[in-house]
């Protein structure tokens, strides 16, 4: 299962360290009761899910970067 680093690892990688940790801390998620997913983080929501929730919000279509966090849980 993957832990809170390595899902900010993910937003990195795709976002860039700034405008990820940037979007972390800001977008909300309409999805997920228009928390951030630092808040969602926080309160334990499943990384998947929040990660497919700003998939969602910031229209990524590619699988390739939609499944980057824990395959599994797919």
């Amino acid at each position: 299962m993957m832990n809170h680093s390595e899902f900010h690892d993910v937003l990195a990688d795709v976002f860039g360290p700034a405008y990820g940790q940037a979007l972390a801390r800001t977008l909300a998620l309409p999805g997920l009761g228009h928390r951030t997913a630092d808040e969602l983080l926080e309160a334990g929501e499943s990384p998947q899910k929040i990660w497919t929730a700003i998939c969602s919000e910031m229209n990524i279509e590619d699988e390739a970067f939609r499944h980057r966090v824990n395959r599994d849980e797919r």
